[in-house]
């Protein structure tokens, strides 16, 4: 059965809201990554855009908070769907640990802009409440997932005894220290980076040591 024209009309109003706001949200991604938080504001998004003003911007997201909440759920996202991806293909929870950490740090590489923008967004970035978010509280789902992960290996015989909670804080740190390098000169070689935190959690968990 074929589509009403009011079916189809609102439709193609949704297709083309949400293409705006993917536009509006990639152009404040490479906004903040290039100028940082304070200097982001709607003129300048609006400018890097290609928008005619910044009420297109007001038009999709309430304000300044919103559109930046929106830019840590939507990389956030991607982020978790690409390392659960990887993680999914292994069968061990050595396997698993190993792909955790290399597909965190691909896309770390592969994402550069989104990353630097995260970094910027951090400090300023409120819940709901108004309250700031601290870096615990942002560590905590992938702390919690992380410490389950280490626990099933225990359990296999592949990971040695250790405090699961404070291995897990410990892998996440050193994900997290690679993010804030990136902009750094020389920047960061993520791919040697890599290559040294898997080789060193392959040993710090490993049975028999």
């Amino acid at each position: 059965m074929a589509a009403s024209g009011g079916e189809s009309g609102r439709a193609s109003r949704t297709f083309t809201n949400a293409a705006r706001r993917a536009q509006i949200v990639a152009a404040a991604i490479d906004t903040i990554a290039e100028l940082g938080y304070a200097k982001a504001s709607f003129a300048r998004i609006t400018e890097r855009a290609g928008l005619s003003s910044p009420r297109m911007i007001s038009y999709h997201f309430a304000d300044k908070d919103d559109l930046m909440h929106q830019i840590v759920r939507e990389v956030f996202t991607a982020g978790a769907e690409f390392i659960g991806g990887r993680m999914a293909g292994e069968e061990t929870a050595a396997g698993k640990l190993r792909a955790y950490l290399e597909a965190n740090l691909q896309f770390l590489r592969d994402h550069p802009r989104e990353m630097l923008a995260l970094t910027e967004i951090g400090p300023h970035a409120r819940d709901a409440d108004g309250a700031p978010y601290t870096s615990r509280s942002a560590q905590e789902p992938s702390l919690r997932g992380l410490a389950e992960l280490l626990a099933a290996g225990q359990r296999s015989g592949e990971f040695r005894e250790f405090d699961v909670v404070s291995m897990a804080v410990v892998i996440r740190g050193a994900v997290d220290a690679a993010a804030v390098r990136l902009r750094g000169e020389p920047a960061l070689d993520v791919d040697t980076y890599g290559r040294e935190l898997v080789t060193t959690f392959a040993r710090a968990t490993e049975a028999g040591r």
